[in-house]
């Protein structure tokens, strides 16, 4: 495996200001102002977090690439630490300009129109952790992260998610995945109780039904309204209403 370039040789501009925290202040001509922008210590020249006016915004993560010069951005929720935005680009001034958007409580797509590599990841903000709601936000990232997917089997995968949220006793629990075996909770983030049982998108098309992540103890179905059907018939009955995690 060859050995990365050195962070000065990749990012001498960095370098020459000391850390990507204060790079991000010189190229914002102005605009990070006197927003708090941090770099740790211990990697001062890849890394950097700009703080948010938001209390549900976890501070927006700055990674500087080790291999060729690139940055990406991870902005998550505070409640359950999941991304609300990412992104990647080799233009630090529109890391700069979706910093400061981030930072003001800008929404969502108006980040993504300030800084257009900003990448949406379907979830939506949910201030007073409202489980219904979570679980709603948690639903629509699963499916656009499931329609994004490019690998051999990513149709299989997409047809697993959309039917089993196209079934409302299913819809109404809280999506997660293992190993990209599609799980269900009956409570959100950041405390998950598992219920009923595993489903999952086979690489020759077809769908498994287990007890377990690996396992598919439980049948093999030719499509997956098959393996969803059989997923809802094992239900624990009166689940209730998602309730909140933690």
């Amino acid at each position: 495996m060859p050995t990365p370039p050195d962070s000065a040789e990749l990012y001498p501009d960095v370098a020459a200001y000391g850390s990507l925290a204060t790079a991000l202040r010189s190229v914002a001509g102005g605009c990070l102002g006197t927003v708090p922008v941090t770099a740790p210590l211990s990697d001062p020249l890849l890394s950097a977090a700009v703080d948010s006016a938001l209390p549900h915004r976890e501070p927006l993560q700055i990674t500087a690439w080790s291999h060729e010069r690139r940055w990406s951005i991870r902005g998550e929720d505070s409640f359950q630490g999941l991304a609300l935005i990412d992104g990647r680009t080799d233009d630090l001034a529109q890391v700069a300009r979706a910093a400061r958007a981030w930072h003001d409580g800008a929404p969502l797509g108006d980040i993504r129109q300030t800084a257009p590599f900003v990448h949406l990841t379907g979830r939506f903000e949910v201030p007073d952790h409202d489980p219904g709601r979570l679980t709603e936000s948690e639903w629509q990232g699963m499916r656009q992260e499931a329609a994004e997917l490019e690998y051999a089997w990513a149709e299989t995968y997409r047809e697993l998610i959309e039917a089993a949220h196209a079934e409302p006793a299913l819809r109404a629990l809280y999506p997660f995945t293992s190993h990209w075996a599609l799980r269900f909770s009956s409570t959100t983030r950041p405390g998950l109780t598992i219920v009923g049982p595993c489903v999952s998108a086979n690489s020759d098309g077809t769908f498994g039904l287990g007890t377990g992540i690996i396992s598919q103890d439980l049948g093999r179905f030719a499509t997956a309204r098959e393996a969803v059907a059989a997923a809802v018939h094992r239900l624990p009955p009166d689940i209730g209403p998602t309730r909140p995690g933690g």
